[in-house]
């Protein structure tokens, strides 16, 4: 590392190319992964500013404020694997999958799964998504480890492990957090899992198998109580109820059509902070389709109100807790009863209150065991020995046997993973602040939007334990989210 700190020009240069960088980068991802261009031209954006990705940067941005230098050491490494991701992108959107006669483009077999009714091609479906990935993509995910394991070590750190534990990330507290809520909770997945497979289904907990799992979230059985063509416009009157008009924002863009090399994964490509933001979904159909569209537009107004004046590591950068809790703020609203009373005809609020709950604890369990499993994957030399230990975490978490073949596919870097448990903490205690001071329909009030939009603007520069902390005076912990799902399950 260098040593001596940078100096205050360097910093502010580093940030303002680093700004455009992202600029850049995000919008190459957004042209790639909404379908509107077949590669996805990363190396190019990489070579255009090789002056930030370089070893030389990340160690000289040793001693600046702690985002800043974990951005220089994340664009080193990405730099070193550009060619891996564009390859593996370029994989995914060129290969196609024939079921039963049919081609399927690789990126709508999770979409044509969750839309197939009968099993048996479901699990047809899924025989051949996996053996794609396990030929096609894992070696390049092996490639691409293998670099950043030796690459780690030239920023002096041992591991990647290791490295994120000097970025300041709690990795063991959270991970003992994780392990409590696997161990209250796991009989209560049981029985709640099993309800709810056998409900949509079925099929009890004990049959379910991962074919079965995507079908399970997307609900057909739902779609007349969430249609599509109302969508739109309950988001449209969530906002408006909270002072926010959608379409007399210059900067929001939605992008909602449906394209066949489209990724199904719904995403917010937040291309200028605030100046300009994508919000992207490909739709799949009925509840899901909501919950994604709510998620998305969660992210999408937090960077839309996100201040302009603030520094680029504090628009750009930051604890992605923050913005993650934003969207489940808003993406849980769509099973809450009070909110389904207002906006939704369906009759049964506290049954699909019940559902949600359910959907949420599997998730946090999921994820739980994900950390778990990240944990020790990036501490292992040979990446291949944990395919088995992959099997092992997840499908215990879940009670459902995984496909052991993800064991690369279903790794999120930087740890990303913990962004999302955080924010379902953060979510579950700034709700029930909400709810305490303003009433169960807080997503109605204006107070609300006014608090909203002023935390908002803040960006991403306070964590989300400091912004649990100063609106509620709460410490942030993973206690909370077996809180707010036994309250839905009432538990």
């Amino acid at each position: 590392m260098s040593e001596s700190p940078p100096t205050t020009t360097q910093i502010d240069r580093f940030r303002e190319r680093a700004d455009e960088f992202i600029r850049d980068l995000d919008d190459e991802f957004y042209s790639h992964y909404a379908g509107l261009k077949p590669t996805l031209d990363v190396e190019e954006v990489y070579q255009a500013y090789d002056d930030l990705t370089s070893l030389e940067s990340a160690q000289s941005m040793h001693g600046a404020p702690t985002e800043i230098w974990r951005f220089a050491c994340e664009g080193y490494l990405g730099n070193l694997t550009r060619e891996h991701q564009a390859r593996a992108a370029r994989v995914e959107a060129e290969l196609e999958a024939t079921v039963d006669g049919q081609t399927i483009p690789y990126r709508m077999l999770r979409v044509a799964m969750a839309n197939e009714p009968d099993r048996a091609k479901r699990e047809e479906i899924e025989r051949v998504r996996v053996a794609l990935m396990d030929e096609r993509l894992n070696p390049i995910y092996l490639e691409a480890h293998a670099i950043d394991r030796d690459a780690v070590r030239a920023l002096e750190a041992p591991n990647y492990y290791e490295l994120y534990l000097r970025f300041g990330f709690r990795l063991p507290e959270l991970a003992d957090e994780c392990r409590a809520l696997l161990d209250e909770t796991e009989r209560l997945w049981e029985r709640e899992g099993d309800r709810l497979f056998r409900s949509r289904l079925g099929i009890g907990l004990d049959e379910a198998r991962p074919w079965d799992v995507a079908r399970l979230f997307r609900a057909p059985e739902l779609d007349e109580l969430y249609p599509s063509d109302k969508m739109l416009p309950a988001l449209e009157r969530t906002l408006s109820d909270l002072g926010i008009d959608l379409h007399a924002q210059p900067n929001v863009h939605l992008d909602l059509e449906s394209r066949p090399s489209k990724s199904p994964r719904a995403f917010c490509a937040p291309i200028e902070v605030p100046g300009k933001v994508m919000l992207v979904i490909q739709p799949v159909g009925g509840k899901d389709d909501w919950e994604a569209l709510f998620h998305e537009a969660g992210h999408t107004e937090h960077y839309a109100n996100t201040s302009a004046e603030l520094p680029m590591e504090a628009r750009r950068l930051g604890d992605m807790a923050v913005t993650e809790g934003w969207a489940a703020l808003f993406e849980r609203l769509v099973t809450e009863p009070a909110w389904l009373n207002r906006r939704l005809d369906v009759g049964r609020p506290e049954a699909l209150a019940h559902e949600g709950a359910a959907t949420a604890l599997y998730f946090a369990r999921r994820y739980s065991a994900k950390l778990l499993y990240e944990i020790e994957f990036f501490q292992t030399e040979d990446p291949k020995t944990m395919r088995p230990r992959y099997f092992e975490l997840l499908s215990d978490a879940l009670k459902i046997p995984v496909n052991a073949e993800s064991y690369l596919d279903d790794i999120d870097g930087s740890f990303y993973v913990i962004g999302y448990l955080r924010s379902w903490a953060f979510e579950a205690q700034l709700r029930e602040f909400l709810r305490s001071e303003l009433g169960d329909a807080w997503f109605a009030r204006r107070e609300a939007g006014n608090l909203l939009r002023e935390l908002w603007s803040l960006g991403q520069g306070p964590t989300a334990d400091e912004l649990l902390a100063d609106v509620t005076g709460a410490k942030l912990e993973m206690a909370s989210v077996a809180d707010r799902i036994r309250e839905g399950l009432g538990a």
